[in-house]
């Protein structure tokens, strides 16, 4: 990965502790993590102009950015205030699965991980995929 400049990392970190600030969540406590997600972060917005999600595969990165999707903080942080990235996280390290739908990848690998912080974030919630609820209904 070519070295982001120094003005586009200096853009992320500030972009980056206040979104965490505004979504209740910390960046994660292992630093090489942050520091690496940032930095992936950094090299997209001077290749792309945004800052699109280092932690996934694109054919067309392009084409990606231009869907707005995966650019920072992405749908799924939005919606479900889950980050794949481990970006934004509980104090613990661990990321928040509680608004995911339970097939989520992120729920089948965490497991139910509750958000400390549910008054903050997830501004797009009205795009969840609505949870189905139990089926009360006698058995026939």
């Amino acid at each position: 990965m070519t070295e982001p400049r120094q003005e586009s990392l200096d853009k992320m970190w500030k972009y980056v502790k206040g979104f965490a600030e505004k979504s209740g969540t910390t960046m994660h406590p292992n630093q090489a993590v942050t520091e690496a997600v940032v930095k992936g972060l950094a090299a997209n917005v001077d290749e792309l102009g945004k800052p699109l999600c280092p932690c996934n595969f694109y054919k067309d990165k392009k084409e990606e950015a231009k869907l707005r999707r995966w650019i920072c903080a992405c749908d799924e942080m939005q919606i479900y205030k889950y980050c794949h990235c481990l970006l934004f996280v509980r104090e613990d390290g661990m990321p928040i699965t509680e608004y995911l739908p339970e097939n989520h990848e992120g729920r089948q690998t965490y497991g139910l991980i509750i958000d400390p912080t549910p008054d903050k974030g997830r501004a797009l919630k009205h795009r969840a995929t609505p949870q189905a609820e139990p089926d009360d209904s006698p058995t026939p």
